[in-house]
């Protein structure tokens, strides 16, 4: 438990502050790097993203460190590992109501809290309110409620771009399904280009929701006084996107904004992750952060060398309601993953399944359906196949990491490093995996939805 500051040394650290700045949030669900403009992406257009970044800082080597929904949202808003909390660390798992988080912390602070949209979710919030804040209807909204002599906190959270993509029809069709690249580890076929064209709109859509709240921000006269985020919480929806420890599942879009404090222009290439914008709110609005956040500020731009991943279970997959642990780390020039059991399917169980499917972990998708139709290939080995133990990529030789040179012997000393760094940290953050294994998470409650549970499907011979 955070340990907790007196009356009088709380008011004095808020008299501190020199100014308390209002904080903005946008959150897209599912965004993955480098999806952006201002990123390189030449077919996907995000004008409001672009001009946080002309006006702010831009941030290259952003990661959500759990490639699931409510555990990075749970990291972004405690600061911690997702491993530190508990039934937490799983979707639609439990956040509960001692640990300290960024919103709670504002509001004692006197801040007007609130969020619209997607909140803190899937899950059960431990005293019935999101952690995110009081729901409203939108920004509009909230501003209109706010009280004129408090700063505000509001969390925006979109629900795009998630599956099916069913918005941004008419930014679907001006997009040309030529230009559009396509991971190494999926099949370059039009059906392939078409689902990441839809993915495509729904970016924009979100892109534009923000622009519309950015442009109600200066109309409300609160620009200069706004510390702005927009980011996403976690990669793509796509198969070996979402769920997993690879780039496209956790690396993520990245901006702040916060006039006359953070120069326009800037650019971060340090390693940072979700975890980290809490104490940068904390700090901005001069909250003493909690002695149990592990994350570090980014208004004191934290120059790591590397980033440490994880996950346990993501949805209701598994026989037996089994979870995925995964730990790694991911460096400049290689990325190595240790997954705990290996024995387990990492995409979901192909034949028992609830209400998502088989190969549940990897939501359904036009994308999903290709590769499953040939389950003789690369591909569907790299998205469905179990994996081994340990996994390494060469980042620099291999940008989509789908070949794995854990085996090799040109690689054993970077592997054997690596892995002590993991085996540190766990134990350094208090990670029950690190004394051994635990079916802690395996066993903590799910309150996703369960259906029916069915026979086994057959196997089509």
């Amino acid at each position: 438990m955070a340990k907790l500051l007196s009356r009088r040394a709380f008011a004095a650290a808020l008299l501190a502050a020199p100014s308390r700045p209002n904080i903005l949030l946008f959150l897209g669900d599912n965004w993955a790097y480098p999806h952006a403009g201002v990123y390189g992406d030449r077919t996907v257009k995000t004008p409001a993203f672009d001009r946080l970044a002309r006006e702010g800082t831009l941030f290259t080597h952003a990661f959500a460190a759990n490639p699931s929904c409510s555990p990075s949202r749970s990291m972004l808003l405690t600061g911690q590992e997702t491993h530190r909390l508990g039934a937490a660390a799983s979707l639609y798992g439990t956040l509960a109501a001692e640990t300290p988080r960024y919103t709670a912390l504002l509001e004692k602070a006197g801040y007007f809290v609130g969020y619209a949209g997607k909140g803190w979710a899937p899950g059960t919030a431990a005293e019935g309110v999101n952690p995110a804040g009081k729901a409203f209807p939108s920004f509009a909204t909230f501003l209109a409620a706010r009280p004129k002599d408090k700063p505000f906190c509001f969390w925006f959270g979109s629900h795009d771009p998630h599956v099916p993509w069913d918005r941004g029809v008419e930014r679907r069709e001006r997009m040309d399904v030529a230009g559009i690249e396509v991971p190494g580890h999926l099949p370059d076929h039009r059906v392939i280009r078409e689902d990441i064209r839809g993915y495509y709109a729904e970016v924009e859509e979100f892109d534009s929701e923000c622009g519309a709240q950015l442009a109600e921000l200066d109309r409300s006269g609160e620009r200069d006084r706004t510390l702005v985020a927009m980011t996403g919480d976690n990669g793509w929806q796509m198969p070996r996107g979402l769920a997993n420890c690879y780039d496209l599942g956790v690396r993520v879009p990245l901006a702040l904004r916060w006039p006359g404090r953070l120069g326009a222009g800037k650019r971060h290439d340090g390693f940072v992750t979700l975890g980290d914008l809490c104490p940068t709110f904390l700090e901005a609005a001069g909250v003493p952060v909690p002695g149990v956040v592990t994350a570090k500020s980014l208004l004191r731009a934290p120059q790591r060398d590397a980033v440490f991943l994880e996950r346990e279970r993501h949805a209701n997959v598994r026989k037996g309601d089994l979870s995925y642990p995964v730990r790694g780390i991911r460096t400049r020039e290689f990325l190595y993953l240790r997954n705990l059991e290996p024995d387990r399917w990492p995409a979901g169980d192909p034949e028992y399944y609830w209400v998502v499917g088989e190969y549940g972990d990897v939501d359904e998708s036009p994308s999903k359906r290709h590769v499953m139709a040939a389950p003789v290939s690369e591909a569907f080995a790299l998205c469905f196949g179990k994996r081994p133990a340990e996994e390494l990529y060469d980042c620099k030789r291999d940008p989509w990491q789908v070949r794995n040179v854990a085996g090799e012997a040109a690689y054993a000393k970077v592997k054997s490093e690596l892995a002590l760094r993991v085996t540190a940290w766990m134990k350094e953050t208090g990670d029950p995996r690190a004394a051994g294994a635990t079916d802690f998470w395996d066993r903590a409650p799910y309150s996703g939805p369960r259906g029916r549970q069915g026979e086994p499907k057959k196997k089509k011979r």
